[in-house]
Parts: structure tokens; sequence; C-alpha cells
């Protein structure tokens, strides 16, 4: 009841105010003086007048998303002229007329037909108007009113990111400001406690807190530690109605993440470090690592290593190695073993970036002791350098010496020392170096612009212990001298234009040397000497190492000459001065009217004229092809006649050939023509080789003719001596085998044709008594039954 009485005074409170803010209400809500109607008169000429009358209505809010069983009422279109009769007709447009607010045109009562979102449409602007159902015409002017929806809480806060990332320096005080998180409301902020929203602190305490008004997340907690935790994952909650109970809610994550400061000091995990070095060792050779600890990182880890005292502060260096924050001890100078043998140093690590706000923390610098042994070696022989740089002229004679290397035994014996080179180093064998004293001299002849450094390797050995040596790079860089003259810097096609003027520049030259002197390049150009006026051209020298060739008269014909050659000599500036003659080719060729080459070529005079350059192309491309395609058939003719390399049964060779087989003997005749080999007239016949091309070089040699029946076996010896013996038969790809059986055969004939053609059967008991490899054949052939089997 008392929720009843609270909306009903607020429905009228809100339609007073809205009454009061629309000034076109005000017009029609109140009786204007008459208002005289020109040209209207009525009684005698008496002005007639009418009087406005007020519209009336009851209520102009709504509430969003309504549920309830009927529509919701709007309100109550009424004017004074309705008499209760019917004669009045109430007109509702405007936003949503008809549609979603359905006016009543008898009674002028107005109800919402559909539920209605706030959030979508606020407030609806509709206009109402009275019309007399008889005449048509208004009772009342039209008037505009506004319907305003009153908003609910359906809508959740939601924050403006599902997930925030923040960092907050380790350390921080209580209270600093980490980030602040916004979430909005889409209801009515201006209507109830619907969009007014508080936020709360779900996950991340004793760390953290938040501002309930603003959002803004604090630190709760003081002198967190990023080395103790680093993440941390705050969960916050947005409220509204404000917090009450029965609000909408949402939340959103922040993960929070703890940045370093120097906050620790660095700490050596031990007091004492021992190393040993060799006496050979050289200056920079490191001897260990040392590292003191510091929980920090990034910037606030980076340490700074020193040797703050001892007795061997001017024999070792200590460096910082950046990536793994380790102290490197290195040898600094030449260590003696038979004069100090052991020393001793303090390191000390110092953090290079400190934070003044946690001096009090303790000092940011620790040290510990390092004692370092030297041990006693054979040491190879040392050289007075790391290395070696020696200038040599390009022009120096073989034998010259061009520098010295010195090496020395280190130990106490002295050793007497050697002297080479590292041939692998100098596979050409230039360079030279006597034995004794090191002196490095030219074995071979220089050259600068072939090879301009040479890099090669000395040994010095003791002579007493060969194993000791020791090696030192050589540089040897090549001085150059001018020992090439100038020439163009690539060749180039020049031409002149029929039509060219006289002092018209048709081309620029450069030049190129392969010397390098000191000053650099500077050439110069001119005519040979016999060229020196040439009635043609002229050459302009640029001073900037290039050259303009110009024309000197006007006008150039093809037809009389269609190519000029013109000599240039290019000097260099270098002693001894160098100097070439390079002949410039210009070519004659007819140019349109802005000097665009068109055509150079003699024979470009004699074609027609209404013949293009294009229709030239196509023709030539055409006879290309017949061209082509001549040939092609051509071939594939020959290959087709081309025959196999035996084709004929009367070449000897080609039934001279291995068989595997016995054959069936002189009475079988299919196989192999024993005729042919015995008849001097198909083996006298000249034939031709099937498989080589004939040449006019080698003459067929006829043997000598074999008119006596003699045996075939000789008569075969005979061919493969002739063949042996002839130096101009060219090779036969196949193997031409001359096979001979024999006269006779001791098994006699073998073959099974002949005993098909004797009467009864054969009696192969016999082979019973051959022994066990005959034994299948004897109960093959044995037996009775054998023959019928």
């Amino acid at each position: 009841m008392r929720t009843y009485s609270f909306l009903t005074v607020l429905l009228w409170s809100c339609m007073f105010n809205v009454i009061h803010m629309m000034p076109s209400l005000k017009r029609t809500n109140k009786h204007s003086h008459s208002e005289r109607i020109p040209g209207l008169s009525e009684n005698g000429g008496k002005t007639l007048h009418r009087t406005k009358r007020g519209w009336m209505w009851n209520q102009f809010f709504l509430l969003e998303e309504y549920t309830g069983p009927d529509t919701q009422y709007v309100g109550k279109l009424h004017t004074d002229q309705d008499k209760g009769d019917g004669n009045l007709k109430y007109i509702l447009t405007g936003d949503g007329a008809g549609s979603l607010f359905i006016i009543d045109e008898n009674t002028g009562d107005i109800h919402a037909a559909k539920k209605l979102d706030r959030e979508e449409k606020s407030l609806y602007v509709l206009r109402a108007k009275a019309i007399d159902r008889k005449t048509g015409r208004q009772v009342e002017p039209e008037s505009e009113f506004i319907i305003k929806i009153h908003d609910i809480n359906d809508n959740e806060p939601k924050f403006t990111k599902d997930m925030y990332t923040a960092s907050i320096p380790e350390m921080s005080g209580v209270g600093t400001s980490v980030i602040q998180v916004t979430a909005t409301d889409a209801d009515d902020a201006n209507y109830g406690n619907s969009a007014k929203v508080v936020y709360s602190i779900l996950q991340g305490q004793p760390y953290f807190s938040v501002d309930p008004e603003t959002g803004i997340i604090k630190t709760a907690l003081p002198d967190m530690s990023r080395e103790n935790r680093e993440q941390y994952q705050v969960v916050i909650q947005a409220k509204d109605m404000g917090g009450q109970m029965g609000g909408l809610s949402g939340t959103t994550t922040v993960n929070i993440t703890l940045t370093d400061v120097n906050d620790n000091p660095p700490r050596f995990p031990q007091s004492t470090y021992q190393f040993s070095s060799p006496e050979s060792a050289p200056p920079g050779t490191p001897l260990g690592r040392i590292k003191a600890n510091d929980p920090d990182v990034g910037e606030n880890a980076e340490i700074e290593y020193s040797i703050s005292n001892g007795d061997g502060s001017d024999m070792f260096d200590i460096i910082t190695d950046k990536d793994t924050q380790e102290g490197i001890i290195t040898v600094k100078k030449h260590l003696d073993f038979e004069n100090k043998m052991l020393y001793t140093l303090r390191v000390e690590a110092t953090n290079t970036h400190p934070d003044p706000r946690f001096l009090q923390l303790g000092p940011f610098r620790d040290t510990a002791l390092v004692k370092i042994s030297v041990e006693d070696i054979d040491e190879p022989p040392v050289f007075s350098r790391p290395w070696y740089l020696i200038d040599v002229d390009e022009d120096a004679k073989e034998g010259s010496i061009i520098g010295q290397v010195v090496a020395q035994d280190p130990d106490v014996t002295k050793n007497a020392i050697k002297y080479s080179v590292d041939r692998h180093t100098d596979l050409d064998r230039i360079f030279n170096i006597y034995s004794g004293n090191g002196s490095l001299f030219i074995s071979k002849q220089l050259d600068r612009e072939e090879t301009p450094w040479h890099n090669i390797t000395v040994i010095a050995t003791e002579i007493n212990n060969p194993k000791q040596s020791s090696q030192i790079p050589v540089f040897i860089r090549i001085l150059d001298i001018n020992d090439h003259a100038p020439e163009f810097a690539k060749y180039y096609e020049t031409f002149v234009c029929e039509n060219a003027k006289a002092g018209q520049l048709i081309q620029t030259v450069s030049a190129v040397d392969k010397d390098e002197p000191p000053r650099g390049h500077k050439f110069f150009f001119e005519l040979v000497p016999e060229f020196a006026v040439h009635p043609n051209f002229s050459i302009v020298d640029n001073k900037d190492n290039t050259a303009g060739i110009m024309t000197r008269r006007n006008g150039y014909s093809r037809s009389k000459m269609s190519t000029y050659l013109l000599p240039i000599i290019i000097f260099d500036n270098d002693y001894p001065i160098q100097s070439s003659t390079g002949t410039l080719t210009i070519r004659v060729c007819a140019c349109d009217s802005r000097g665009n080459m068109q055509s150079c070529s003699a024979e470009a005079l004699l074609l027609p004229a209404g013949l293009s350059t294009g229709a030239l192309v196509a023709i030539l491309l055409c006879i290309i092809i017949l061209l082509v395609l001549v040939v092609l058939f051509t071939a594939l003719k020959r290959q087709r006649k081309k025959e196999p390399l035996i084709i004929s049964k009367d070449d000897v060779r080609d039934n001279i050939v291995t068989y595997n087989d016995e054959g069936g003997g002189e009475e079988d005749t299919q196989a192999f023509d024993i005729g042919t080999l015995r008849n001097p007239e198909a083996r006298e016949e000249n034939k031709m080789r099937r498989d080589v091309i004939p040449e006019t070089i080698f003459q067929i040699r006829r043997t000598a003719p074999l008119w006596e029946n003699i045996d075939v076996q000789d008569f075969i010896h005979r061919r493969l001596k002739e063949n042996d013996l002839d130096p101009a038969a060219p090779p036969y790809d196949s193997l031409a085998t001359y096979a001979y059986e024999g006269n006779d055969s001791i098994a006699n004939s073998l073959s099974s044709l002949e005993s098909l053609t004797t009467e009864g059967n054969q009696d192969y008991d016999y082979l019973s008594d051959w022994g066990p490899r005959f034994k299948k054949l004897a109960d093959m052939y044995g037996g009775e039954d054998s023959d019928r089997d």
C-alpha cells in the first residue's frame, strides 16, 4: 500500500514537471482573448469570435518493461468541446502512434500496446487533434505532448575491459594508486539509483583495496617485495543501486605486477677464490670467473667489478660480463714464475644503479679475496708485436727485403730461434724469410691490381726444442704505382642524327683506371694529333673526368658515310703519366624531330617507305618459322628412312652369330644356311655396312677370292685374321662371333629327331650303369614302359 501511494505521488509530480517544461502546452491550456477572423460576418455585419478550448489529460509517464496482464494506460485526451454525444473524434499521430500507442477515438484514452525499453528510446513525441465527425473540421488546434519512459533497474554494470593489466614498483607505500577501473550502467542515471555504481574488491585482499566511488585500486600493505611475490590477481565488483541488496553487479579481473627496484645489495657467496695461471699466458688471457649474487633484475642487478687493492693489482685485471653479471679475471701483464709465484687481489662488486631510498638497507657493495698462483712451463717464442703490418711498393724488385719480425725465448735458457713462412698462407710462394734473423723478402713480382693485400703467417721455432713454436700474422699491403693507363668506362653506342646541327652534344664519355692514386683520379681527354681538328666532330673536356662529343657541322648523310671512327686519347695525372687511345664508333641514324633514333642501317634506305618496322619484323619471323619447319620435316624424314643396323639376310655377318643351342645339325636348314659360308660369290660381293656412314677416305678392300672349296673352320680363321689386320675397318658395334663345332662328335648325335624314324623301341638300360648322376634319366627312359610314358 505504501509503495502504491509512493508511485502515485511520483507520477503526478512528474506530470506536473512535464506540463511546465512544455511551452506549447501552456499556450493551449488557457483561454486566450477572442481571435478575430477577417472576411466572416454574421447578423448584419457583426464580427464572429471563436474562443480557444484547452486540452485535458492526466498522465505522461510510463514504466519500461511493463509485464502486466492488460495494456498500460498512458492518459486521456479531452476537450471542453466534447459534450459526450459522440460527435467528436480523437486522432493521435507522431512517434509510435497506431503501433506502440493506441487511442480510443471516442473517449480519447491512450494505451501502450507493447512493452517499451527505455534504453532503446527514452521519450516519444506525439500530436493530438479532435475532429467533428459531421463537418470534418478540427474543433481544437493540433497539440504536441511528450510521453517519457520511466527507467527500471534492468541493466547490470559493465566494465570497459574484461581484464586489466597494471604494474607498480615493489616496496611502494600504503595507498599508492595502481590503476582505475570503470564500469558503466545503461540505466537512467537521473532517475533513482539504478545507475549508481559502487565498487568493491572480491579477491586480492589484504594486498590491495579499491575506492567504492572512483574505482581506483590502491596498495593496502607496506613493503611488498617482488622477490617474495611478483604477480597478483585482483577481482573487482561493480554493483548498481548504490551497492544495496537487490542491485545488479558485474566483475572484472586486474593482473598486477610488482616491478623491481634496487633494494638488494650484491653479496659474494664465498669470501676467498683461488685461481692459477701459466707464466706464458699472454695479456688478456681469462683465468676465472667470480660472481656476486643480487636477487634484483634488470639494471638493478647490474654489477661493476674492480680490484680495490692487493699485490697483483698491476698484473691482473677484472672485467664485467654484461650478459651474466660475472667478473672475469684476466692477465694484464706477462707473468714470470722465477720472479713471483703467488699474487693476492681484493675484488669489489658494486651496484651500478643504487636507489637512494634504500641506502639505509646497507652498503650496496661487497668484497672478496682472490689468490692467483703462477705455474712454471717451457714457453714458446714470443714475438715483439701481436701482429705486423708491412707496406711494399708494387714495383719492388725480386729479392728486396720488405720487413722483419722478431721473436725471442722467454725462458731463462734463451734458446736460439729459426723463422719460416707458413706455406698454407702463401701458396704462390711470393714471400720468403731468412730463418736466422726473420727478414722477409720478395720472391716473385707483385701486382696490386690482382692482389692488393697478402696475409701470411710467420712461424718462430726453438732450434733445440722444435715443439715450442709460435705464429704471428703479417699483413702485407701493396702500395699502388701508376702502371695502368685509363680507358673508357664502358663500350659506347654513339649515333648522330642526319638532321643534327653544329655544336650539338651527342655523347658524354667517362674513363676508369685500375690504379688508385692517393689524391684520386684526374683524367684528360683530347683527340689524337692526326685528328686534332676533326671536320665532323670535336671533344670538350668537362674537367670532371668526363668529356662531351660535339658535332661540328650541320647534317649528316647515311648514304655517303654511315659510320665515323673518332680516336680519343685519355691521360691521367699521376706519375708517370699513363695514356691510352680509345676509338669511338659513331653511327649516322635517321631521327625524328625530337632527336629520337629511328633507323641506323644503310639497307633501310632501300626499303619501301610504306613498310613499317613492325611489318619487317613480322616478315622475318615468318621466314624463320618456315625455315625451322623445313629443317624439322627433313630430320623426321631422315629418321623414318633410317634402317636398323642389321636387316638383311644377305650380309654374312648377320648370320655369323652365337647360338647357345647345338641346333638340328646340317639337315636343319631353317636356322642356318651353311651354304652361304661356302658360296664364294656371296662372300666376295661388295656390300656397304648399314651401321656407319660411308666415307670416301676409306676404300673398301676386297679380300683374295677363295674359289676352292675349303673347310669352314679354315675359312673362319682367315676371316678373323683379315679383320684383325685391317686398320681401316671401323669397329662393328655388335659382336660378330664365329663359332665352329668341329669335324665330328665322339658321342655321335644326341638328337631325338632320328630316333623317331627307327622302328622299334630303343634300349636305354645302359643308363643305369652310368652311376648316380644319370639315375634320373635311367628312371625316365629305362624299363619297359618308358616309351609309353
